[in-house]
């Protein structure tokens, strides 16, 4: 259940969700989240010139500020960068869980007004902060976005779960465990709190005061609120409208622009997409299983290499003292080299333990959110949800694919000291290998002719030796972060060419690639200088340059 949290916390506050919506891209966010994100945007970008009447597909307009996909052509790996494409007057914040988001464009909203219920300025803005698709509001404002009722029941049951004891709801400081919970007022009362703020006289005499565990259970048994249409606030949703993957209620089918849909029973659609769900996570479930058995395998390879390490050093140290003084010198070369490899067979282990490692807790993450979820009776809710839990449950066991459970080290210290020449040839001394073994592919060549900077995108391509006879299984593209600092990966893939968007205007950036295969990973490239153009409407292509 722990390794679930992060999928029950909001990319913007770093918290449990709080009234949770769902935007069109199917992430979520706390409604009060999604208020303090809003920015206003120009006039001449009015969703108004842009919206086509009559579209069936969304009330909302992605806007041309979706510029934080990498892809590359014929593209089979796949990347992440953790810029954000704001004009360049607006600068960037991040989230306490590391996710850049719009800074606040407006004042709060008046304390007597809910989020949902203050008036949105008009042309208004909303940009996800995990997969940075913007869109335009209409005139509902928030309240177009339907609630993620069945997050928050998750929620609220691992909350439960995590919760050893009640505490008092009304202690200033230390919250002491509370003894007492009012039925009428929905609050957890510690002995002192419940005589201060609850005395049994006046009109609070009439309350009912229970022991804490009986009213966290009557808290769980209390009734969900009745799923109703965004478009119409006073009708339940009874329906299921097959182009549009959402339910809907009778009046949407009447006089909405469902009317001429598909629509299907909600029962039956709820019923079909709790199979489909739970069919998926069978295969991931799958997966999961080979990744536990492959750690174990890697943790087995790291003791192995240990035990390996240690007794070729002592072959190799008893070998060199027969050989007198004139050996000794050489002996401290051949032990370098044997730590050398040592610590490269580590090195490249430890890696991909840690990177299995991180995959494996987001992929049971994943599952245990997703077995949560299943366990709703929430049809509406469910449905709301359940097309993109499907697709993340498909992703992530596509990411399991070939080759991401094999090892890339052997176990072998693949060397063997000869130790037969006489004496006087000593220093020609050197290892010789006990059986062949895949080198690494060599490192790959930065083509400066094709790559090149537009706007704040940069196009880099890449290629192998000429005299390279040394497959790769793959390549790793690394920027840094346009100020100097440390590079992280931004496509992993078999492509040789990658274009990367989102990046700052103005902005300097280092670019590098490293190929891989079963074997380990070869050198980097030489360093690649990007230059961004200055201003968005800048159409000018700068050639690139290495050093």
């Amino acid at each position: 259940m722990e390794e679930m949290e992060e999928e029950l916390k909001c990319p913007v506050c770093g918290s449990f969700y709080r009234e949770p919506i769902i935007l069109p891209c199917s992430h979520n966010l706390c409604q009060a989240c999604a208020r303090n994100i809003l920015v206003q945007t120009p006039e001449s970008e009015s969703p108004q010139s842009r919206r086509a009447s009559g579209s069936g597909v969304s009330d909302y307009d992605y806007l041309d500020l979706d510029k934080m996909s990498l892809y590359s052509e014929a593209d089979s790996g796949y990347g992440s960068y953790g810029g954000f494409a704001s004009a360049p007057t607006t600068p960037c914040q991040k989230s306490p869980n590391g996710v850049r988001v719009f800074p606040p464009a407006m004042p709060p909203p008046p304390t007597h007004l809910s989020p949902a219920l203050a008036p949105v300025p008009r042309n208004s803005c909303i940009t996800c902060p995990q997969c940075h698709r913007s869109l335009i509001l209409d005139d509902r404002g928030l309240r177009g976005f339907p609630k993620n009722r069945v997050l928050e029941g998750v929620i609220d049951r691992y909350q439960q779960s995590k919760a050893a004891a009640l505490k008092c709801q009304l202690c200033e400081k230390a919250p002491k465990e509370a003894t007492v919970m009012c039925e009428q007022c929905d609050v957890f009362y510690c002995d002192p709190c419940r005589l201060r703020c609850h005395p049994p006289r006046g009109p609070l005499a009439k309350h009912r005061l229970v022991p804490p565990a009986q009213g966290r259970v009557s808290r769980r048994l209390s009734p969900r609120k009745v799923s109703t249409c965004t478009d119409h606030e006073l009708e339940n949703h009874s329906m299921y409208c097959v182009q549009c993957k959402m339910p809907v209620c009778y009046q949407c089918l009447e006089e909405g622009k469902h009317s001429s849909h598909e629509v299907k029973a909600l029962g039956a659609m709820w019923k079909l997409h709790k199979s489909q769900l739970s069919q998926a996570l069978n295969g991931l479930s799958d997966r999961a299983k080979e990744a536990k058995e492959f750690l174990v395998q890697l943790r087995t390879m790291v003791q192995q290499i240990q035990e390996n390490s240690v007794e070729f050093e002592a072959c190799l140290v008893a070998q060199c003292d027969a050989l007198i003084d004139a050996l000794n010198r050489r002996k401290a070369q051949l032990l370098a080299r044997v730590n050398k490899e040592h610590e490269h067979k580590l090195k490249v282990v430890r890696d991909q333990i840690s990177h299995c490692t991180v995959k494996l807790r987001q992929t049971t993450g994943l599952m245990e959110y997703c077995l949560e979820v299943i366990k709703e009776n929430d049809p509406s809710g469910f449905l709301q949800i359940s097309d993109a839990l499907i697709r993340r449950v498909h992703l992530t066991e596509d990411q399991w694919g070939k080759g991401t459970l094999t090892p890339r080290m052997t176990t072998d210290f693949d060397l063997s000291l000869d130790n037969s020449p006489l004496l006087q040839s000593i220093h020609q001394l050197d290892f010789v290998q006990v059986k062949a073994s895949s080198p690494v592919p060599a490192t790959p060549i930065l083509q400066l002719e094709e790559c090149c900077t537009h706007n704040n995108s940069a196009t880099l391509s890449w290629k192998q030796p000429p005299l390279s006879t040394i497959a790769a299984d793959g390549y790793i593209l690394e920027l840094d972060d346009g100020s100097g600092g440390q590079f992280r990966e931004v496509y992993v893939g078999k492509e040789t060419m990658c274009t990367v968007d989102g990046l700052h205007f103005n902005s300097t950036y280092n670019a590098r690639v490293k190929a891989f295969n079963k074997t380990g990973v070869s050198p980097y490239s030489k360093t690649l200088v990007l230059q961004t153009s200055e201003a968005a409407g800048a159409h000018e292509t700068k050639p690139m340059k290495g050093r």
